[in-house]
């Protein structure tokens, strides 16, 4: 469990990143921050492994503070995925996952056969195991930045907008890949993001954030779409002015899911229970 108690940062220029936050982050679930540029949600994933120290406050972990704690050791005992995947261009595919190993002191055989693990488990072909950055893909980097992450097995992932440089089909299979990477490996996750369907489709709990990391709401995305706590969320996720509004058209393949502007969101499966109060458009 992570628990940010009265954390402020104020840093020498004079900007307030985050003003007094305290929040519980629970154990084994994903935990997303969503705001926009400037609302202070990198400062507070840095301070919990102590890339960012606040001003005042604390950051426990499992009742501990990271302050006590030697943010060398620390920060190699925490995944740390980042945007472009910050993989260093003159190592290997093999190299870049294993380098915590090799740096916590395995050797060179045992950090290659949990590199080589690791690819499998992140979908990466193990041809890619000697290639280097610049001979992958955007999502192939990005896939062997998580393993990088993953490889000292950490209870702790934080994901600093980790699919924002990567085009939209590759950003969703990354998306469904970290879901199921969660289900099988029950980490305690916690992505920042400025993408509202990007936090309401990973986060267990999502954390909405204004300027200096001022909470709006935080609970999940089901509570949040159904009662916004004010205008301003309201207007963050999309839902004034009707626009996350759906409803059912019929057309002569079957019945399709609408949004408010009238372009298909999904489908509905032959065994899809429909609540008779949600309205029907007819025709194609």
């Amino acid at each position: 469990m992570i628990e940010f108690r009265s954390v402020s940062k104020r840093f020498p220029d004079g900007t307030l990143a985050v003003d007094d936050f305290s929040l519980v982050l629970p154990a084994r679930q994903t935990t997303v921050f969503v705001g926009s540029s400037g609302s202070g949600k990198t400062t507070l994933l840095r301070m919990i492994n102590r890339m960012v120290d606040p001003t005042s406050g604390d950051v426990e972990i499992d009742g501990e503070s990271v302050l006590s704690r030697d943010p060398v050791k620390l920060r190699r005992s925490i995944g740390y995925v980042m945007q472009n995947s910050g993989l260093m261009p003159h190592f290997t595919v093999l190299e870049n996952v294993g380098t915590v190993l090799r740096l916590d002191g395995a050797s060179k055989k045992d950090a290659e056969a949990r590199s080589r693990e690791l690819l499998d488990v992140v979908g990466l072909d193990q041809s890619l195991a000697e290639r280097y950055p610049s001979q992958l893909s955007g999502g192939q980097q990005q896939r062997v930045g998580v393993a990088r992450g993953l490889a000292a097995d950490p209870n702790i992932l934080l994901m600093d907008e980790p699919f924002g440089a990567v085009d939209p089909i590759v950003r969703a299979d990354l998306q469904q890949e970290l879901i199921r990477l969660q289900r099988e490996l029950d980490k305690t996750v916690v992505f920042v993001t400025h993408d509202i369907d990007e936090a309401f489709l990973l986060g267990d709990q999502v954390v909405i954030l204004d300027k200096s990391a001022r909470m709006v709401q935080s609970g999940t995305p089901s509570e949040i779409m159904e009662q916004p706590a004010n205008d301003f969320v309201a207007a963050f996720i999309g839902a004034d002015k009707g626009r996350r509004a759906l409803r059912l058209k019929t057309t002569p393949h079957g019945t399709v899911v609408v949004d408010a502007e009238g372009r298909t969101q999904g489908t509905l499966q032959a065994d899809t229970v429909v609540d008779d109060s949600l309205p029907a458009e007819q025709g194609g």
